[in-house]
C-alpha cells in the first residue's frame, strides 16, 4: 500500500507514487546479528518509563511513542502511523472531509502552513503560507507529530477550531469553522484572445484525467492559442496526476524519475505521443512559494523540456518520496524512500524552481475614470479602408485592467501569451 503524503485536514506537502507493490523486507536468508546491547538499552528504558513516569502509560502507548520518535527523528516527512490512524490517513485521503482545509509542513520544527486550499474555511478566514501555527484550541503544537495536529483539527461540520498564528513575529488569532472539503482540484475559464486558464490547487488520484477532461472540453469549443497552469499555492499530491498533465503537453521524452537505496525506489515517468492533447500551444506556468513538491514536478519537466514559460516566485523545494509501508500489526510506517529528479537531472530538494522569469505577486493601482475617445468617434472620420469594423471609447475591454489589478502575476501570464500569439506560429 502507497499512499500519498498530503493531510487532507492538515496536510504535509508531498509526492507520493501510487500502486507500489512494497511491503516491510522479508528476513534475510542469513539475518544480521541482533544488536542485543541496544535492545536491552530499549528495554531498560521502556521499564523505567512503566514504572516511574508520573502518569501512568499502558505499554502500548509507551510503545508507540518510542516508534513516533523513532520514526519522525529521521526527516520532516516520515512518521510511525498507529493502526487507527492508518484508518484515519486511508478516510482523509479518500474523499471528502471535514476540517479547514490547510497544508502544513514542518519547516525548522515549527508548523508552517504551505498553503491553504482553495476556498477552504483556512483560506476564506485569512490563512496565508508562511504562517506558522502554535496553537491549535488550547494544545501547543510543539512536539506535535502531524498525525497528531489532523487530529486536533479534525470535527464535525460547524464546530470551531482555534488557531494562534505567528506571521511575521505577530501573533494572530483565528476562530475558523469546520467544513466539508470537496474533493476537487482543477478549475478552468477563458481569459480572452483564445487563451485558456486551468487552476490546479491540489494533486489528487483523479487529477491529470479532470486534467485531460478539462482540455478537451475547452478545445471542443474552440482551438486553444494559449494555456495557463496555475499551480501556486499547490502544496503536491499524488506524483502520477502531475506526470499524467505533463504527459498530455509533451509527447516525448523523461518527465520525473525517483532514484533512492534500493530497486523499488527507482523509477521512471516518460510521456507518450499517444497521450498528448496539446504538445504546442504556447505555455505558461504559474508557481510561488506554496508550489511544493508533485508541482515542482510539473514545472521542473516543462521547464527541461523549454515547452513553455515557468512564471512567479521560486518554489518551496521539497523533493523526496514517501511510502506508507503496512506492518503486519495494522499499523504503517510512512518513509522516505527516494528523491525525484527533473528531465536534465535536477534535484528540487531543498532548492526549488527558479521561474524563467521573477514576477512578485504584487498590487498595482489602474487609473479609473479617464475620459478618452477614439478616431471613430470623431465627426466626419474616415472609415476602416478595409471594411474592418470600427471601434469606439465604449468598445475598450477592461477586463484586462481587473486582471492586473486582482492578481498581477497572471495578468503578466497573459500578456506574455499574448505576445507569443503575435510571434510564433503553429
Amino acid at each position: 500500500m502507497v499512499a500519498f503524503t498530503r493531510h487532507l485536514v492538515m496536510g504535509v506537502a508531498g509526492a507520493l507514487l501510487l500502486n507500489s507493490a512494497w511491503a516491510a523486507p522479508e528476513m534475510e536468508a542469513e539475518p544480521a546479528p541482533i544488536p542485543l546491547a541496544q535492545i536491552q538499552t530499549f528495554v531498560e528504558t521502556f521499564e523505567t518509563i512503566s514504572a516511574g513516569y508520573v502518569e501512568a502509560l499502558d505499554d502500548e502507548a509507551i510503545l508507540n511513542k518510542a516508534l513516533k520518535g523513532m520514526v519522525s527523528s529521521l526527516d520532516p516527512h516520515s512518521e510511525y502511523l498507529t493502526k487507527e490512524e492508518v484508518e484515519a490517513f486511508d478516510e482523509q485521503t479518500s474523499g471528502n472531509y471535514a476540517g479547514i482545509g490547510i497544508e502544513v509542513e514542518m519547516v525548522e520544527g515549527k508548523l508552517t502552513v504551505v498553503s491553504p486550499i482553495d476556498n477552504s474555511p483556512a483560506a476564506k478566514a485569512g490563512i496565508k503560507a508562511g504562517d506558522v501555527i502554535i496553537r491549535i484550541n488550547d494544545q501547543l503544537v510543539s512536539g506535535t507529530s502531524l498525525q497528531e495536529v489532523v487530529t486536533l483539527m479534525r470535527g464535525k461540520q460547524g464546530t470551531e477550531v482555534l488557531l494562534d498564528i505567528d506571521r511575521d513575529g505577530e501573533i494572530k488569532q483565528y476562530s475558523i469553522k469546520r467544513a466539508e472539503i470537496e474533493d476537487s482540484s482543477l478549475s478552468s475559464e477563458w481569459l480572452g484572445n483564445d487563451i485558456a486558464y486551468i487552476r490546479v490547487s491540489q494533486f489528487l488520484g483523479n487529477s491529470a484525467k479532470d486534467f485531460r477532461k478539462e482540455l478537451t472540453s475547452l478545445q471542443a469549443e474552440h482551438a486553444i492559442k494559449g494555456l495557463i497552469i496555475d499551480l501556486r499555492n499547490n502544496p503536491g499530491g499524488v506524483l502520477q496526476s502531475a506526470v499524467g498533465m505533463v504527459d498530455a503537453l509533451i509527447d516525448e521524452g523523461m518527465i520525473v524519475y525517483t532514484d533512492g537505496r534500493h530497486e523499488y525506489s527507482k523509477t521512471e515517468f516518460k510521456a507518450s505521443a499517444d497521450t498528448t492533447l496539446l504538445p504546442n500551444a504556447p505555455l505558461v506556468v504559474l508557481v510561488n512559494e506554496g508550489s511544493a513538491s508533485a508541482s515542482e514536478v510539473l514545472a521542473g519537466a516543462i521547464q527541461d523540456h523549454q515547452r513553455g514559460l515557468i512564471l512567479g516566485t521560486e518554489t518551496f523545494g521539497k523533493g523526496s518520496v514517501q511510502t506508507v509501508v503496512p506492518l503486519t500489526s495494522g499499523a504503517a510506517v510512512k518513509l522516505t524512500t527516494a528523491l525525484y529528479y527533473t528531465p536534465n537531472g535536477r534535484s528540487i530538494q531543498a532548492q526549488g524552481i527558479m521561474p524563467d522569469m521573477v514576477i512578485p505577486q504584487a498590487k498595482v493601482e489602474v487609473e479609473k475614470g479617464r475620459f478618452f475617445i477614439k478616431e471613430a468617434e470623431l465627426k466626419g472620420h474616415l472609415g476602416n479602408g478595409t471594411g474592418g469594423k470600427e471601434r469606439t471609447s465604449s468598445d475598450v475591454d477592461n477586463k484586462l485592467n481587473e486582471l492586473a489589478t486582482n492578481d498581477f502575476q497572471l495578468f503578466q501570464a497573459f500578456s506574455v501569451l499574448q505576445s507569443a500569439q503575435q510571434f510564433l506560429v503553429h
